[in-house]
């Protein structure tokens, strides 16, 4: 992973730490580059916290339309807002358990924002990592992703826990794809179940 992808980071754009919760909550079931595309009208249309949280939300899902289960989106969005001011005075919190009480913040996004954020080790597994970790036997082929993110834990140094995340995401995006995987030209084909 170290020769595939040395210098990977998260892909998301952002430019403040709320920012990211939002584009990392947007991101479920959606790809990155949609969410970008959604945020970039977002952010500068209402660059504040405080005008996120007071537009009507119509505009906000007129802006999300174009990304899966946006309306839904849109209320967690707004939802986040508020409870960002009301209760942590605008800022982001870095407890795991406190962020998965924002609304559409799992186990995932808290995980993603704790790493990206506060520079947490955490090691949070999405679809791809869920699919590579199955390929490459890393885990059990009926683990979920909590069993995954366990059992990376488990295989990887926690100072390597957030480079990890980021080179097994990019390897699933870039490489070992969902539908036609580049397996002729995979340096991890040897250890693969897929071919």
């Amino acid at each position: 992973m170290d020769t595939l992808y040395p210098n990977v980071g998260c892909e998301l754009n952002y430019h403040k730490d709320y920012e990211l919760v939002i584009a990392v909550m947007l991101s479920a079931q959606t790809k990155d580059s949609a969410v970008n595309a959604v945020t970039a009208v977002l952010f500068n249309k209402y660059p504040t916290l405080e005008q996120l949280a007071d537009t009507d939300i119509k505009d906000i899902e007129e802006i999300l339309r174009s990304i899966g289960l946006y309306k839904n989106k849109a209320k967690n969005l707004k939802a986040i807002c508020h409870t960002l001011l009301r209760d942590y005075d605008g800022k982001v919190p870095e407890e795991k358990n406190v962020l998965q009480t924002l609304p559409g913040v799992g186990n995932k996004t808290a995980g993603v924002i704790r790493a990206e954020i506060f520079h947490i080790p955490e090691l949070p597994v999405d679809t791809h990592i869920l699919r590579i970790s199955k390929r490459l036997k890393l885990t059990d082929q009926n683990a979920d992703a909590t069993e995954t993110e366990q059992k990376l834990k488990r295989l990887f140094p926690k100072d390597r826990w957030i480079k990890t995340h980021h080179q097994l995401i990019h390897f699933g995006r870039y490489t070992c794809t969902a539908k036609n995987p580049q397996c002729e030209n995979c340096k991890l084909s040897r250890f693969c179940t897929k071919k």
